[in-house]
């Protein structure tokens, strides 16, 4: 995700388009990091590029990839193992492919001296002015060719965001959001999706369009609508159970988005609570990384079927504390997670892109990097813009409340009769995180270790803000 790459795939594609073999136009398809890739060459706007179709791809190297609400991301060291060191030039392959570079095998000292550790500079930089970040950023505005940008509701901890603001944020007049479910890599190969795409590129490649894309009468998202407990990592059932439906906008017009007040005896209320100036909820802040503390609080059932798509924001107001004989607490590090639980009783788990179980959605917040950008354009009620600048970093005293506005990915499901809603407050990484955690040595002792407090009191709302989607 460097500059040079970025400048290299640009050359590649104008390349391409000058061949006698092309028609001067040239389109992106991929996932992961193939749809990553794309937004940042497509905002270069390189001679011959025509559409770009990213699947399943994170758009902001910092929030969506990196650094989850400011906090540095474990999944960096997992993926960068097996997916870059072991594939470093100079480095012998496993398998037998005959020579793996015009210098041979090269030493490791030769190795260690021309790798650039992408896990080391993560931990090392934390704000995205840091020139690592900042030579990382780019406009999605510039970005004017025809995109299709194809989110999977599963991809709670990595990719999703980006799809979404990518859809969003993208200057191109011509541009659709379609949103899939199951695993990261196989809808990608499905027939029905490999036929979008087809008709996606043919459309804006060949001049040939089946789909609607070039005259308008395509509406321009296309969701599916996650309703029932099909199981995990079902695809057959999940195609079969979750309709689609289209829409004109994103998020949708239409949204009713509805506060539910967290209350003293852990409950999701849409009624303001009664509450005494005493009132908390507390946790252990770190405790075991394996076990994590946390507290939860539980809606009502739902008195009727309910639609919930879009973004999601929680408002909390907290405080830390140390223990005794314990070192002082200078930060406090929120992880959130929405639930969704039948009438039975039981969890409804959804497919996460490893195949995993995984909850509906998941946010993350550091406080001392709580700062919001009220200015910025992109600010909004229903997702707050946070720079995380240096000069944004904000003191955590201990005994001291704050007040914080959460962003939690933004999700979708439709909540039946009887279910309940479950928002999940704690000190670390829960159940639902797969591959994806935030278990590093910046989360240290020294620096977060004490009680975790949620302020209740008459001066303290806390609340969840739901999209409430009524039917058309």
């Amino acid at each position: 995700m460097s500059k040079s790459t970025s400048d290299a795939f640009a050359d590649v594609i104008e390349w391409a388009a000058d061949q006698t073999w092309s028609n001067g136009k040239v389109g992106l398809a991929g996932i992961s990091y193939f749809a990553g890739s794309q937004w940042r060459v497509a905002a270069r706007r390189p001679k011959g590029l025509a559409a770009i179709c990213p699947t399943d791809g994170m758009a902001d190297y910092y929030r969506d990839r990196c650094r989850h609400g400011g906090i540095l991301t474990s999944f960096l060291k997992w993926w960068f193992d097996r997916q870059v060191l072991a594939l470093q030039y100079g480095r012998p392959r496993k398998e037998n492919w005959g020579p793996d570079t015009i210098e041979g095998i090269l030493s490791d000292e030769q190795l260690a001296a021309n790798l650039k550790d992408q896990t080391v500079e993560n931990a090392q930089y934390l704000y995205r002015d840091e020139l690592y970040y900042a030579s990382r950023e780019y406009n999605l505005e510039n970005i004017t060719v025809p995109l299709l940008s194809i989110g999977n509701w599963g991809s709670i901890m990595i990719h999703l965001r980006g799809n979404y603001e990518g859809y969003r944020h993208a200057g191109s007049e011509k541009k659709f959001l379609r949103m899939i479910t199951g695993r990261h890599d196989l809808p990608f190969y499905d027939d029905d999706q490999v036929e979008v795409q087809m008709s996606f590129f043919d459309a804006f490649l060949k001049g040939e369009d089946r789909g609607g894309w070039t005259d308008g009468s395509r509406p321009p998202v296309d969701l599916i609508i996650r309703k029932g407990n099909v199981g995990v990592n079902n695809r057959d059932a999940e195609k079969k159970a979750f309709k689609r439906r289209f829409e004109n906008e994103w998020p949708l017009a239409r949204t009713q988005y509805t506060r539910f007040y967290l209350t003293p005896d852990k409950g999701l209320s849409e009624t303001i609570p009664n509450t005494r100036c005493s009132d908390s909820v507390s946790y252990r802040a770190l405790g075991n990384i394996n076990h994590p503390e946390f507290v939860h609080f539980e809606s009502e059932p739902f008195a009727q079927e309910t639609e919930i798509t879009g973004y999601i924001v929680a408002r909390l107001n907290v405080s830390v504390t140390a223990l005794p004989g314990g070192p002082v607490p200078q930060d406090i590090d929120l992880f959130l997670t929405l639930r969704h639980y039948g009438a039975d009783g039981e969890e409804v788990f959804y497919t996460g892109i490893t195949g995993e179980p995984i909850p509906l959605c998941k946010g993350w917040q550091r406080l001392s990097l709580r700062h919001v950008n009220t200015e910025h354009p992109r600010h909004r009620a229903w997702l707050p813009h946070r720079d995380y600048f240096e000069r944004d970093l904000l003191p955590v005293l201990p005994g001291e409340v704050y007040p914080v506005d959460v962003e939690v990915w933004a999700t979708n499901v439709v909540v039946a009769t009887g279910d309940r809603l479950v928002l999940e407050v704690g000190s670390g990484d829960t159940q639902g995180i797969g591959l994806f955690g935030h278990d590093t040595p910046e989360r240290s002792i020294e620096r977060f270790a004490g009680m975790n407090h949620i302020h209740l009191g008459p001066d303290y709302l806390n609340y969840l803000i739901l999209p409430i989607i009524p039917p058309a």
